[in-house]
């Protein structure tokens, strides 16, 4: 366990938003061992690089003693938080939700200590898929304001296109998550991405109605590039920590690609690289950034997928880029039936593009390589002699590569 005050070290790093009462939260986290919950509802069966940064929260606060709980939202996985949405999301059967809370539980393991209650898994749907409508109502809804409930960024966002009662519901669920916690665990604090803080003070004001109990709210940074826009996005889709959605080098890749400007927030962020070194990294400049994002692969890559599994997508890289040689490891796709088929339906079927229109635009604008030579025939199709030694390389722009094989 580290000495110190772990709300210091959240700060010096620029994860904390928002807080609710620094200055208690602060003297709170230096004086005694604290029990704080951070919710995962299961929207997929694995978490993202956005939840990622969760986790890096809660193993900070389980490195200086504090006690987390991770809650998978079995309960408010049949509702959907319309928080950060612009359509209502899709349902989704108990067979689903409970597969994907298994996923979760997994994942979080990797990054969070269970053994010995030093952190606990709680699925919210053991206190809510059994509650009562209309004793929930007289006991929760009666604490809350409509008004105020419609002031929420959550709610005012969604109300222009349509938001369904269902999901306005929502917000009463995870205020009770937090009240049910508080009775059940002692739980001070909920965390959370900038985008739940309505939905935490719903919960600390829900507890100080019912049970004139003081607790506390803290959001943390959304992770997001020097333009603003969400990271954790590739052409495929989402950057997933399941390995067989997004595999290590894949996911080393991405870290590697961050843009200049991203790469020291990066470093602050998700990883556990000391302060010192990191500033020293501030002072890089042209080529030692690309020393830096390495760093930055090497140790997200790591904390996810293990030591030997961040070795090898580093070695992997190495041979793919620094040497311009092919690696066994390197990101495959096989076709089969690749002959006679259309270059751009190849590109498609690799999943390094989305849609033929994205695909013709990469060829139109220059981006695609096939075996080392530039290619710019949009009509064109795969043919036998591109294959050497069963293998075609392709590469989009001037850092992704990737290898067919039928």
């Amino acid at each position: 366990m580290l000495e110190g005050n772990v709300y210091d070290v959240l700060v010096e790093r620029g994860l904390l938003a928002q807080t609710t009462h620094a200055e208690e939260i602060r003297e709170l986290l230096g004086k005694e061992k604290v029990t704080f919950y951070i919710g995962f509802d299961p929207t997929a069966d694995s978490l993202h690089v956005g939840h990622f940064l969760q986790m890096v929260v809660m193993r900070h606060m389980q490195m200086y003693g504090h006690r987390p709980i991770a809650l998978v939202g079995g309960g408010t996985g049949h509702i959907g938080d319309p928080s950060g949405r612009t359509d209502m999301r899709q349902m989704m059967t108990d067979e689903v939700i409970n597969h994907n809370c298994e996923c979760f539980k997994k994942q979080l393991s990797s990054i969070i200590d269970f053994s010995d209650g030093k952190a606990l898994m709680v699925n919210n749907a053991d206190w809510l898929l059994d509650l009562n409508y209309v004793d929930f109502l007289r006991d929760i809804g009666a604490c809350f304001s409509v008004n105020k409930m419609l002031t929420a960024e959550c709610f005012k966002q969604r109300l222009e296109k349509g938001l369904s009662f269902l999901e306005f519901n929502y917000m009463l669920m995870q205020a009770y998550d937090f009240l049910m916690l508080n009775r059940k665990y002692g739980c001070k604090i909920e965390l959370g991405g900038d985008d739940q803080w309505s939905n935490i003070l719903a919960g600390l004001e829900l507890c100080r109605r019912k049970d004139q109990k003081q607790v506390y709210g803290m959001t943390f940074t959304l992770l997001t590039n020097s333009e603003g826009k969400k990271m954790g996005k590739t052409q495929s889709g989402a950057v997933w920590l399941d390995p067989a959605k997004t595999t290590p080098y894949e996911f080393y890749q991405y870290w590697v690609n961050v843009q200049d400007a991203d790469v020291i927030k990066c470093l602050k962020l998700l990883t556990f690289v000391p302060m010192e070194q990191i500033r020293e990294m501030e002072k890089w400049e042209g080529q030692q950034l690309n020393a830096a994002k390495k760093i930055l692969a090497y140790e997200v890559t790591k904390l996810v997928h293990g030591e030997a599994e961040a070795e090898k997508a580093q070695a992997t890289a190495e041979a793919v880029f620094a040497k311009g040689g092919i690696s066994e490891d390197m990101p495959t796709t096989e076709i089969p039936d690749a002959i006679g088929m259309g270059v751009l339906d190849m590109l498609v079927k690799t999943g390094l593009l989305k849609s033929k229109g994205e695909a013709r635009r990469l060829v139109q604008q220059n981006g695609l390589t096939i075996n080392d030579a530039k290619y710019t025939d949009v009509n064109g199709v795969v043919t036998e002699d591109m294959f050497v030694d069963g293998s075609l390389i392709i590469k989009k722009g001037k850092k992704t590569f990737h290898r067919v094989t039928k």
